[in-house]
């Protein structure tokens, strides 16, 4: 049997304090497969939460890939190497058109990193909008954006929040495009805030489905005029689809749900299944004239193993029907929710798309008072009775469940029979 508070406190004595782990008593996990994690104990988790190994962990292709690759070569992309433009190619070609360019990298983080060099580039200017409770990284430039966790020094003169588009608690009950039109001028409050202050706009980051706020139903037509705004204004729309893309909605990606194209998209997360890989999608005169202005390299970013093993995801995802099955299953999942939700009164509201969902959790359904604690209290119950999952959201009350693609309706018919008898007991 593991000794799990003398790993944490080896831990804390290599690494140094500060380094979070999940649950009130970590797991010490040893094998992954599929949509199941094992610990060292030998008890078994179904994993609601890791969208990193997006198509099942320890996929035996996607394995097979990074081998046979690593055993042949791998090198930075100064060098001709074909996996980086076979990748290339087959990725962009599940883009709009106008998206036509790739740059490759190794986090989400530098992702977002490079698109934002690449909006200063394009527009001339230094001025972001982002959400009041999200988060897109952890370098210096993105921090500034990241608001559910402030930055050493704060945020600069440079950047401001809007409200995130909340349904549920919509201001005066507003529903539809009355309510897309209050959170759309917040935007457009924002830019002309910046330019009264002699602050150049630059653009607008957004996850497509918000999912750090806590997966909103976004109201119909908030991205359409939101980013209209941002375009009259001469700013560029960043889509950070590091969560929401490669199938997570039941699209490829998650800004397919608005009909909005943007600018340039950032990805990274479930591209390499768990193998590092990031990547910034852009229209190719953004990215060509950002080239011509700053050479950018990537010492690991494209190399030939890790092209590789982006390259059989996307063919997993392909042949396996994942984006179907994630729209489909997800579908179930979403009934069982709401079935629940009818049952238990803590549940306020059930959201999702796709293989994402966010249930939000209430003290009491009139007043909506985030159920903050009890959020923490069923996550730590969950993780005891085998089912591995999250909290999100502003007020932290929004239980947070991406699970592997291949998640089956077994799988959820046994995540929804858990959390029922946890919700039960709560």
């Amino acid at each position: 049997m593991t000794n799990v508070q003398e790993m944490i406190e080896r831990r804390e004595r290599l690494l140094g304090p500060g380094n979070p782990l999940f649950y009130e008593d970590p797991v010490h996990l040893v094998k992954g497969e599929g949509v199941w994690l094992h610990d060292a104990d030998g008890n078994r988790y179904l994993d609601c939460y890791n969208n990193v190994p997006c198509v099942g962990h320890c996929h035996p292709r996607v394995v097979a890939a990074l081998c046979d690759q690593a055993s042949k070569l791998n090198t930075h992309t100064r060098y001709l190497h074909e996996n980086i433009l076979d990748y290339a190619e087959r990725l962009l070609g599940k883009f709009d058109e106008s998206l036509d360019r790739v740059a490759l990298a190794c986090t989400g983080s530098e992702a977002n990193d490079l698109a934002l060099r690449i909006a200063r580039v394009a527009t001339g200017g230094d001025g972001f909008i982002c959400t009041n409770a999200t988060y897109h990284g952890n370098t210096t430039a993105v921090a500034q954006l990241s608001s559910i966790f402030e930055p050493i020094g704060g945020y600069g003169e440079n950047i401001r929040m809007v409200p995130w588009p909340d349904a549920y608690r919509a201001p005066e009950n507003l529903g539809g495009e009355a309510l897309a039109d209050i959170y759309a001028d917040e935007v457009r409050t924002a830019i002309e805030s910046l330019t009264a202050n002699g602050i150049k706009f630059a653009g607008m980051i957004a996850c497509p489905i918000f999912a750090n706020e806590g997966l909103p139903n976004v109201p119909d037509a908030y991205m359409e005029k939101a980013i209209a705004y941002v375009r009259d204004a001469g700013g560029v729309y960043i889509a950070d689809e590091v969560q929401s893309g490669f199938g997570r909605t039941g699209d490829w990606w998650g800004h397919q749900q608005s009909g909005v194209v943007p600018d340039i998209v950032t990805l990274g997360k479930p591209m390499g299944a768990g193998h590092p890989i990031s990547g910034v999608v852009a229209r190719g005169e953004l990215l060509d004239d950002y080239r011509r202005h700053e050479m950018y390299f990537n010492t690991f970013g494209g190399n030939p193993v890790s092209c590789a093993v982006a390259m059989a995801v996307l063919n997993v995802i392909d042949d396996e029907g994942l984006v179907a099955k994630a729209a489909e299953v997800g579908e179930y999942v979403l009934q069982g929710f709401t079935e629940l939700q009818e049952q238990h009164e803590l549940i306020g509201d059930v959201r999702g798309r796709g293989l994402f969902f966010g249930i939000e959790l209430v003290n009491d359904r009139k007043s909506k008072e985030p159920a903050t604690e009890n959020a923490k209290t069923i996550v730590n119950a969950m993780r005891h009775k085998g089912v591995l999952m999250s909290k999100i959201g502003e007020h932290d009350n929004v239980l947070k469940l991406r699970p592997p693609l291949c998640f089956s309706r077994e799988n959820a018919d046994f995540l929804i029979k858990t959390l029922d008898d946890v919700l039960v007991a709560a």
